[in-house]
């Protein structure tokens, strides 16, 4: 979320005194993405490598079904707190990567050997440290943006990972894109070999919109044009779409989050990308994230803040989208804790959610035509607190083909776990 628009929704909510330290002395708290809202818990103390799930506790994190297989602590990688994660396999050598946002720097994990956990290395942010930081994958390279100011996007050759012996270095960008200032985040459709950064500055050429970006060639981004008919957009997902409305078969579909609202496009054309529909639902707080089902049918989204100002607890709302033009709410799931939810993504029949707080909790989505959806299990890796506070998880991916799940705490760094055998 930017930070004028959750100011905004804090003193609305009568988050007046932490406000004034905001104003008073810029960095005393966030409360924001990047957490410490109450400064109870700072990298905390716990087991570093494989401590199994056992009686509903690893170790000090409380947990169901998901071992602790290891995790570095921020101080490991020489930062302050924690962003976004991504992840990379190299498939020359089958090693398994975590990348890991961090407020000064993206750090590189090697996730391999889970008894021997290697940070290769950073790449410092391009500019300054911020606590806004995204990370997508393509062709064997890393894309990255930041909230920091003319950060841009760096471009970074994840294969230099492979031959690292003296760990952890630090490592210098092998391209750097500055058709835009910073950006809160960016994704990539892979099949087409674009790049989408959103939530640029809101006075930039596309006001906060989307830049179109060509990285077929991962060394040599190329500027593509843009789209901002709806406004800002906090995050998106980009997809070559096979869903069930035919009338968009094989074309390319944005659907942002875009504060208020959700935004759909074909931005097939990336000379006249064309808007297909917005929609939005009762109790809008701040659209944050949202991801398609496999089958594209169904659309999962997160509200940042509706956890705040309506009271709920974590809700997850599921939209049908069968026709592009006319989404239609199709049912809503209510979590087990009061904590927020952040970004989630779906694997198979399970939607993967950093739950902030309350941490990772994975949801099953098998039967979610039918409107059922149900817990299946968490690793909670803020244990004192499910409160609704911005603390804890930051986001997950699910994406390992060894079934590793990488998770990035805002607080406590990076955590490895895995469904328990």
């Amino acid at each position: 979320m930017t930070k004028r628009t959750k100011i905004t929704a804090m003193i609305k909510n009568k988050f007046y005194p932490l406000f004034i330290c905001i104003l008073i002395l810029t960095g005393c708290s966030n409360n924001d993405d990047n957490g410490n809202s109450n400064n109870d818990q700072i990298d905390v103390e716990g087991p570093l490598r494989f401590t199994p799930c056992e009686n509903g506790m690893a170790g000090i994190f409380p947990c169901d079904g998901y071992d602790l297989l290891g995790r570095i602590s921020l101080s490991d990688f020489g930062a302050s707190s924690g962003n976004d994660i991504w992840g990379w396999t190299d498939s020359t050598t089958d090693k398994e990567y975590a990348l890991m946002g961090l407020d000064n720097a993206t750090a590189f994990v090697d996730i391999s050997d889970t008894e021997n956990l290697i940070y290769v290395g950073k790449l410092p942010t391009a500019t300054m440290s911020s606590s806004w930081r995204d990370i997508k994958v393509y062709q064997n390279h890393a894309f990255i943006v930041s909230e920091a100011d003319n950060h841009g996007m760096q471009v970074f050759d994840l294969t230099r990972l492979r031959n690292v012996t003296n760990a952890p270095l630090t490592f210098d960008a092998d391209a750097h894109y500055t058709g835009f200032g910073n950006a809160h985040n960016i994704v990539i459709n892979e099949l087409t070999g674009f790049a989408y950064p959103v939530g640029t500055a809101r006075d930039d050429v596309f006001n906060g919109g989307v830049h179109f970006i060509n990285v077929q060639d991962p060394g040599n981004p190329v500027g593509a044009g843009g789209y901002n008919a709806n406004g800002y957009t906090h995050d998106a997902q980009v997809i070559t779409y096979t869903g069930p409305d035919t009338d968009y078969t094989g074309q390319e579909i944005f659907i942002g989050a875009n504060e208020n609202q959700v935004a759909i496009a074909n931005v097939t054309d990336k000379d006249n990308p064309v808007g297909i529909t917005t929609f939005g639902y009762d109790n809008i707080a701040y659209t944050h994230q949202g991801w398609f089902t496999e089958d594209q049918r169904y659309y999962i989204l997160g509200d940042e803040l509706d956890e705040v100002n309506f009271g709920f607890d974590s809700r997850t709302l599921v939209f049908d989208l069968i026709d592009l033009d006319n989404p239609v709410l199709h049912t809503s799931y209510t979590g087990e804790t009061t904590a927020i939810d952040h970004n989630g993504y779906v694997k198979g029949n399970q939607y993967f959610l950093a739950n902030y707080r309350a941490g990772v909790r994975i949801l099953n989505i098998s039967d979610i035509a039918n409107k059922n959806i149900s817990e299946e299990g968490f690793f909670d890796s803020f244990p004192s607190s499910n409160s609704a506070g911005f603390d804890g998880v930051w986001s997950v991916y699910p994406y390992f083909t060894s079934g590793k799940i990488v998770v990035s705490d805002i607080n406590s760094g990076l955590f490895v776990i895995k469904k328990s055998e």
